[in-house]
């Protein structure tokens, strides 16, 4: 029978190694001492080093945004005087108002019109870009550069050309139509066809959205496509069993994102009709952020738009909920086992 027994150095001491070190640190325990990580400065200072970064930005989201809010929530339960600098608590009259004021409910109205039309109507256009951009090889960063301009001119400059080519007797639209024999409508006059324009003017800016349906057109494994054209799918099949699928959640973000935008549309409706502030602009065009401006800007009504704007709030805080508890069920998430 042979006895092992285990190495030792010459001085007696058992050698250094894993095994040694496991029996150090066991002891350590036993004694009641925790090892000392010896990266814990470095994250420490990778910490400190982050939070002062972001530190900017923290600071000024707490003083103009969440200050601001609070500030305008104090101020929808008072009579706000600007030259004074003073308010007057009023409690609940200005929140009474917005049930009783007939312009509110029209201008909400037509901002939910809106949204229902332009938020669908820019999905789709911006995913069509998104996939022809996406099957061109070659010159990909000119056309996609070229597609984005639109996002990056000035909303004054673009409405200023929309007058032109919406203009019923003498505008591009119009004449271009006329070429088939089709009659134009009068887009800045009729209150029919005035939300269609701002939703033309709106379309007209959706490389933003466009993007990002390209970067999540990237994503989806080609091997997928592969796989289709081997068991004999067509294009739209295709289209409807891999493509949406696989960018559900980039569709799900631009439709929450498009849908808050929507209700907050302030810049084309007030180019293109209220900025010379004429009695005789369609009613169909006073979208609810344009009369929360003129209640604050013009009547200088602060306690009353601050009542507007918390009302937006919730509504879109609704809206937003709504989205997810329902839009999330068709969204695909990689690993999920739904």
């Amino acid at each position: 029978m042979t006895v092992v027994t285990p190495k030792t150095s010459p001085t007696g001491k058992e050698p250094d190694g894993p095994d040694s070190e496991k029996t150090s640190q066991s002891a350590g325990r036993r004694a009641g001492k925790k090892p000392k990580p010896h990266r814990d400065r470095f994250n420490r200072r990778e910490a400190i080093s982050g939070y002062l970064f972001i530190a900017p930005w923290v600071i000024g989201f707490l003083i103009f945004t969440v200050g601001a809010m609070a500030y305008s929530l104090v101020i929808s339960f008072s009579r706000y005087n600007l030259a004074a600098n003073t308010s007057t608590p009023v409690g609940l009259a200005n929140y009474e108002a917005l049930f009783t004021d007939p312009k509110v409910g029209v201008s909400l109205a037509n901002t939910l019109f809106y949204a229902v039309m332009a938020v669908p109507l820019e999905i789709a256009f911006a995913l069509v870009l998104a996939l022809l951009l996406d099957k061109v090889g070659r010159g990909a960063g000119f056309f996609r550069t070229l597609y984005y301009l639109p996002k990056m001119t000035p909303t004054v400059a673009t409405a200023a050309v929309f007058l032109l080519l919406l203009n019923g007797n003498t505008g591009a639209i119009n004449q271009f139509l006329g070429i088939f024999g089709i009659e134009g409508p009068q887009w800045l006059i009729d209150p029919a066809w005035v939300k269609p324009s701002i939703v033309i003017m709106t379309l007209w800016g959706v490389a933003g959205t466009m993007v990002i349906f390209l970067a999540a057109l990237k994503n989806v494994p080609r091997e997928l496509y592969e796989v289709a054209s081997l068991d004999g799918a067509g294009p739209i099949r295709t289209f409807f069993r891999i493509t949406v699928p696989m960018i559900s959640g980039a569709i799900f973000f631009n439709v929450i994102v498009l849908t808050i935008a929507a209700f907050q549309v302030f810049d084309q409706a007030y180019l293109l009709f209220w900025r010379d502030q004429s009695s005789s602009s369609p009613e169909s065009s006073l979208f609810y952020a344009v009369y929360l401006f003129q209640q604050a800007f013009r009547q200088f009504n602060f306690g009353f738009a601050a009542a507007m704007a918390w009302l937006l709030f919730v509504i879109i805080l609704l809206i937003t909920l709504v989205q997810v508890k329902f839009g999330n069920r068709f969204v695909y998430y990689e690993g999920d086992d739904r």
